[in-house]
């Protein structure tokens, strides 16, 4: 017998064997490593919708034909890309950066992936930073529920990178979602995925990617804002989204 929630793994077929959870995807999936047919694999199941997950796996199948190292979707017996919640795809070896020489080869990796996006449809449900100058919710984000003070300052520092080009943004780049080897970078777990600017992916240790120091520091303030509402909580006590309010300065 699978684990509730699991049984949807027997769509892949009988050689399928769960091995071990992962770290990542804390409180929000499931991730455990499995086996498909002998090939190391990453199992993910949540409660996105069909139209959410279907978002994702067409990006991620999108960016594997055009070169970019990405987990791909495994398909089910029957040719679908998840099944019941669950995904299931390909294992990417690797370690994080380590030097600022690392982080700019990130940087030309998330600068890939905006010019291969421009135009993306929005992920069914999601807002973009800018979208929340005038909406008050959109998946996650629930500004109501954040102090008035502290929205205040989060629109005031999305306002700032308004009217730049738009386009998918891995939306959490930070080193465990990222596995480099002497050849490649890959990134993972594309779960916060969505069209937005692309100044959000590009606030990265040692400025990495290149930006004059007023675009660093309105990357910045918008990257802080945006994690700060994507991962507040009612009470208020979620101390990483507490830490990033903090950094969004006053206006």
């Amino acid at each position: 017998m699978w684990p509730v929630g699991w049984e949807a793994l027997k769509r892949w077929g009988d050689d399928v064997v769960r091995v071990e959870p992962l770290t990542g995807g804390v409180g929000v999936n499931e991730v455990w490593s499995v086996r498909v047919n002998g090939h190391l694999a990453v199992g993910r199941l949540g409660q996105r919708s069909d139209a959410d997950l279907a978002w994702e796996t067409d990006l991620l199948r999108h960016l594997d034909r055009a070169g970019m190292p990405v987990p791909v979707p495994i398909p089910t017996m029957d040719g679908r890309h998840f099944a019941d919640g669950l995904v299931l795809m390909t294992y990417v070896e690797g370690g994080p950066p380590e030097t600022e020489a690392d982080w700019r080869r990130v940087a030309e990796t998330l600068r890939r992936l905006h010019r291969f996006t421009h135009g993306w449809p929005q992920r069914p449900g999601w807002r973009s930073s800018t979208d929340l100058l005038h909406a008050e919710t959109g998946t996650k984000v629930d500004l109501g529920a954040m102090p008035p003070e502290g929205v205040v300052r989060c629109r005031a520092a999305w306002a700032r990178v308004t009217g730049r080009t738009t386009c998918v943004v891995h939306g959490d780049p930070n080193p465990r979602n990222i596995r480099m080897t002497a050849d490649r970078v890959a990134m993972i777990d594309w779960d916060e995925s969505h069209v937005d600017i692309a100044d959000l992916d590009l606030a990265l240790p040692h400025n990495a990617a290149g930006l004059n120091d007023e675009a660093y520091d309105s990357a910045a303030q918008a990257r802080a804002a945006w994690e700060a509402a994507v991962c507040w909580d009612p009470s208020g006590t979620d101390q990483f989204a507490v830490k990033r309010l903090a950094e969004v300065r006053a206006v």
